[in-house]
């Protein structure tokens, strides 16, 4: 009899160990596949941080020409010294160099080997120290972006002239140069420290980094506590009927609203309706907020969800009122989770472009801005204004620009995991 059970388990059993295999080696099969998946990311990833870091490490240096600079009497009569003729001295310096230079087109090579704004800083050396008019001083000054280009290997020398923007002889005055050890590269703090500019070697971002900064100090101080508010009411005080499930599922649609729906919007309320200047930090912290709120919202509401009812119960039943429970006990322990959300809105906002192309932050800006109200425009923007530049100095410009996007970018959201990590309470 037991023989006879045995010989009718056995099928049974080599069934059921096929189908166990099959489920096995599928469940490899996932694995691998998602460990490929995971591969294949990660080597894009990996491929587009070099191409970007490949593109704008450059950007970090910056070439300069030493001068030897004559500051005639001659030329600071008038007492207004902004009036001299700086860049007259520039290519008087030029000419000292280079003797043998005397044909008027040679001449007007020679120039271009020197950047624009060169002028404006013996401009700004003889303001800073009026000592210097009379005297002859070496002076490095910022190249022409060519001859940057030249110098970081962009440019290739062995290239037929006709597909290069330096002539022979210009390549000739630049040997010369680096022979006499009067061409050198340095960190570029002008990349730094300076707005834009139709120069590429005097193009910088500390105007949009100002700008950022003033459009996000708006957003924050406007969309975090608009938003935990919202949450708490939505979350503890409002009764559970039709207008509050149709205030949920409209928060939860404008989260996946496309972000040029609130530029869009902006442009008709602020500046259209109220009148409020364009491609200023304050219209563009406006909109931001707008757009961060319901993201804000979502994460705070999550955030007093996961909070225990318990803790709710014991707050109640030793006699605190609903709003002391909430205050003192609710808020406290879900405030690490609105954090984290307020900051992934706040760098969501940080990288958004096209909200602020709706309302004018895409003009060219020159100056710094001081304040909310002064014409402005942002890092994402200012990107976006490089790449479309053909000029090839403006391509290491954007490169870099988004490194350092990418590095805000990073940091926030590492601020993010840090303080959810630390202050994050298990249940």
């Amino acid at each position: 009899m037991a023989t006879e059970n045995k010989q009718t388990m056995k099928p049974f059993s080599v069934h059921m160990n096929k189908d166990l295999q099959r489920r096995y080696r599928a469940e490899k099969r996932f694995q691998r596949c998602g460990i490929a998946a995971i591969a294949i990311a990660l080597s894009f990833l990996a491929l587009l941080f070099a191409s970007i870091i490949g593109s704008g490490y450059t950007a970090f240096r910056q070439t300069f020409i030493e001068l030897d600079v004559h500051f005639s009497e001659d030329l600071f009569k008038d007492e207004n010294l902004a009036a001299a003729d700086y860049a007259g001295l520039i290519k008087q310096a030029l000419r000292t160099a280079f003797p043998e230079v005397k044909e008027r087109r040679a001449l007007k090579s020679l120039y271009m080997l020197v950047s624009p704004g060169a002028a404006f800083s013996l401009q700004d050396m003889v303001k800073e120290d009026s000592r210097l008019i009379g005297s002859r001083q070496k002076i490095w000054v910022p190249a022409n972006d060519d001859v940057d280009m030249l110098i970081k290997g962009q440019m290739k020398a062995t290239e037929a002239e006709a597909d290069r923007r330096l002539k022979d002889d210009q390549l000739g005055w630049i040997g010369q140069l680096e022979k006499d050890g009067k061409l050198e590269t340095r960190f570029n703090t002008t990349f730094f420290t300076s707005g834009d500019s139709r120069e590429p070697e005097l193009a910088g971002i500390w105007g949009a980094v100002k700008g950022s900064f003033y459009s996000l100090l708006i957003t924050l101080l406007l969309s975090f506590p608009i938003g935990v508010a919202a949450a708490v009411y939505l979350e503890e005080f409002a009764p559970k009927n039709f207008w509050t499930d149709i205030i949920e599922v409209n928060i939860n649609n404008l989260a996946a609203v496309p972000s040029i729906i609130f530029g869009l919007l902006g442009l008709a309320i602020f500046i259209n309706f109220w009148g409020l200047p364009r491609s200023t930090p304050l219209v563009g912290g406006l909109v931001l907020t707008l757009m961060t709120l319901p993201v804000i919202i979502i994460a705070g509401r999550a955030s007093l969800k996961s909070v225990p009812p318990s803790i709710r119960e014991a707050a109640l039943g030793i006699g605190a009122s609903k709003m002391q429970m909430v205050t003192h006990h609710v808020l406290p322990l879900a405030m690490p989770g609105m954090l984290t959300g307020a900051i992934i809105g706040m760098a969501r906002a940080l990288g958004d472009t096209a909200p602020l192309l709706m309302i004018g932050m895409v003009a060219f800006i020159v100056d710094i801005p001081g304040g909310f109200t002064d014409s402005a425009t942002a890092l994402p923007v200012q990107i976006y204004l490089w790449a479309d530049s053909s000029e090839r100095a403006f391509t290491e410009k954007t490169s870099a620009a988004i490194m350092v996007l990418l590095a805000f970018l990073i940091c926030m959201n590492a601020a993010a995991v840090i303080m959810r990590k630390k202050f994050e309470t298990k249940w």
